[in-house]
């Protein structure tokens, strides 16, 4: 009895699996043929670029809120400059107790910090874009090379292939090129806070890489 009953409870199991197979058949066949990326996905990179980048505002935020008491500057220092270029040099002059705004100088600098997130959600797609297209496939150190390239470049052309003339453009005061004056925020300042926010999402990117989703049915339909 017992042998005639385990060989009828595996073939019930090769029943079951059979009919699991015959669903999955037919559900992949309902349901057609599934998409997927044939080339090099940009339009998924780009969105995880997105959210990569406001990561790596966040970081290269803080890595300048603890830098810069080292270099006797204020921790806020760095929105500060940055809030420059909508409100000119009142801007340099919050958390001095010297401005005369409606609104409290804390709602302010988290406008800063909220406008530098989203400048950082921005700058995270060419940066992610890049690793995918040239490091996608390589290791950690690879990755890092190829956003410390993108990282500086968008640092040269932002700084001073644009704002470099468009603050003083737009923006009423003297020198009214706060963002690229060395006095205000010294180059390599600049360029250690571009390599930090690459170096997070080099580091980060594998939290984003595309990978295929596979249905049910596909393993089985091999079977």
């Amino acid at each position: 009895m017992t042998s005639e009953l385990e060989a009828k409870l595996k073939e019930l199991e090769a029943l079951k699996a059979q009919v699991e197979r015959l669903e999955n058949d037919i559900q992949a066949v309902q349901l057609g043929p599934s998409w997927r990326a044939t080339s090099f996905y940009g339009a998924y990179y780009a969105t995880a670029g997105f959210l990569l980048g406001s990561l790596a505002a966040i970081v290269s935020l803080l890595f300048n809120v603890i830098g810069a008491p080292l270099a006797g500057k204020s921790p806020l220092e760095l929105i500060r400059v940055y809030l420059t270029f909508p409100l000119g040099q009142k801007a340099l002059e919050l958390t001095q107790g010297q401005n005369a705004y409606a609104v409290n100088d804390r709602v302010i600098v988290a406008f800063g910090v909220c406008l530098y997130i989203a400048t950082g959600m921005l700058l995270g797609i060419p940066v992610t874009l890049a690793i995918a297209k040239f490091a996608g496939k390589g290791g950690l150190a690879r990755r890092l090379i190829v956003a410390s390239i993108a990282s500086l470049i968008i640092w040269g052309g932002m700084f001073y292939g644009l704002l470099s003339w468009v603050q003083p453009v737009l923006v009423e005061g003297d020198p009214g090129n706060w963002i690229t004056n060395q006095k205000f925020l010294p180059w390599w300042v600049a360029a250690a806070t571009h390599l930090v926010f690459g170096w997070t999402i080099a580091l980060l990117y594998p939290l984003g890489e595309y990978h295929p989703y596979h249905r049910l049915a596909e393993p089985a339909a091999r079977e």
